[in-house]
């Protein structure tokens, strides 16, 4: 072909060629890069092909869906997948290869296949799944314990969700008047900013962890496409990760997500989730009471058994004093009479020793009556003195000797602290009289005890 051309002959040349080459519609499996509607609803898309690498692009291609085919397209994926055409969505279109002289290359959609994309997501989402098992992590929040009083909540969720309402509320409003203490950490819950949006809370979180019980994560209903953005291998990782059990309440009834898989506690909605919370603390509370309750029943129990015992052992200590206060009694009683003979022998003696001067005394004052008067009276006057000096010193000893025997008395040997012991009725003043073994008794002033001897010390 000579000649030259126009810049529009040239793109009809173009135009033609491609017509002429690739006459018949195809289907094409893409990636949904970019995506959007314009007034008129005709729906611009960009697909592209990536590398095995899943980063580097290989090929990409402008796509349309005109108008007066859009709304069927998009109604029936819809329904099909659950899921809405959105980016990062792996499709398998049917299209033709259209070329326009002012807007270039593009590929006119007349039709998408939904079991392609359900294919695709199942697939997507086993891969997520396989690579948290083979890399060892999967049951890893599964493993920490739920507390018993889970009242330190860091609710991870969007501030204007209606599910994150319905969870405070249920939450405020318990039945059983449980106060909990609640954190929002407001994140985005649908769409591409979900990811990152998720994960910068979860590490907000974690940099005071301390100060949290439990992790939930919580949004309200919505479609199948809102589940799919927690079939997402970095939040799941990272809730695998985390230091304090996670419990999710994501809003779908019928499908789990990787992150409710991977999570401690996944639950349906975040009502669900609130009521986990007051049904953890009031098991808890309950358990507490019937501890309470059996602790209290086992207390009284013993508390009955030591009264029999208590019983028991007075119905047979009675006796035994009543039998030990006799025999001290007796005891006191002859040491006491032991006392009074050994005084009144005392004082027998000291009249008989003054009776004896004062006869000295009248035979000898006769004698020398014969002598002088002047003498007589001066031997009776010392007489007199020596003999109230006598009469003194002897009343003296007798009032010392009295004092004495008050002090020896056993009664108030007994009252000052110390001990008479006895083996076998026989009073012990040496060690040597005990052996090993011996049951010795002691008594005290107020009653006595028996003792086995276990060992003997000398006296260094």
């Amino acid at each position: 072909m000579q000649g030259r051309f126009s810049l529009s002959e040239l793109q009809v040349i173009i135009r033609d060629s491609l017509y002429l080459a690739l006459p018949d519609f195809y289907w094409v499996i893409g990636e949904i890069s970019e995506i959007k509607q314009n007034y008129s609803g005709h729906c611009y898309l960009e697909l592209i092909e990536k590398q095995t690498d899943e980063i580097k692009i290989k090929a990409r291609i402008r796509a349309v869906i005109w108008g007066s085919r859009y709304g069927f397209i998009k109604s029936f994926f819809e329904n099909a997948t659950g899921e809405t055409l959105k980016e990062g969505l792996k499709v398998l279109l049917k299209g033709k290869i259209e070329y326009h002289e002012l807007y270039g290359l593009s590929l006119v959609i007349t039709d998408i296949d939904p079991s392609f994309t359900l294919g695709e997501m199942a697939a997507r989402r086993m891969q997520i799944i396989r690579r948290l098992e083979d890399e060892g992590v999967f049951g890893m929040n599964r493993e920490l314990e739920i507390p018993l009083v889970p009242q330190r909540v860091a609710v991870i969720s969007s501030r204007t969700a209606a599910g994150y309402s319905d969870f405070m509320d249920q939450l405020r409003t318990n039945n059983y008047g449980y106060v909990y203490y609640t954190a929002l950490f407001d994140a985005v819950m649908q769409g591409s900013e979900t990811e990152q949006s998720i994960i910068n809370a979860m590490n907000r979180i974690a940099s005071s962890a301390e100060m949290f019980d439990v992790v939930v994560i919580i949004r309200g209903g919505g479609s199948q496409t809102d589940l799919s953005w927690f079939d997402n291998y970095n939040i799941a990782y990272y809730v695998t990760q985390f230091p304090l059990p996670v419990i999710t309440g994501i809003g779908h009834e019928k499908d789990l997500s990787v992150t409710d898989m991977v999570a401690c506690k996944p639950l349906k909605t975040p009502t669900a989730v609130a009521n986990f919370l007051v049904e953890c603390i009031n098991t808890t509370e309950n358990h507490l009471i019937e501890m309470g309750t059996d602790i209290k029943t086992l207390t009284l129990g013993v508390l009955d058994e030591f009264k029999e015992r208590l019983d028991r052992s007075k119905n047979i200590i009675s006796p035994l004093t009543r039998i030990m206060i006799s025999d001290f009694r007796k005891s006191l009683s002859d040491v006491s009479i032991e006392i009074l003979n050994l005084g009144k022998d005392k004082i027998h003696r000291a009249r008989l020793i003054i009776a004896n001067h004062k006869s000295k005394l009248e035979s000898e004052s006769k004698s020398l009556n014969s002598n002088k008067d002047v003498y007589i009276e001066s031997l009776k006057s010392g007489i007199i003195t020596k003999t109230r000096d006598l009469l003194k010193r002897n009343r003296e000893k007798v009032f010392t000797m009295g004092t004495s025997l008050n002090i020896l008395n056993p009664e108030n040997i007994l009252k000052r602290g110390y001990t008479i012991t006895s083996l076998n009725g026989r009073i012990l003043k040496d060690s040597e009289l005990i052996s090993i073994d011996d049951t010795i008794e002691t008594k005290f002033s107020d009653g006595k005890i028996s003792s086995k001897v276990t060992g003997k010390y000398d006296k260094k």
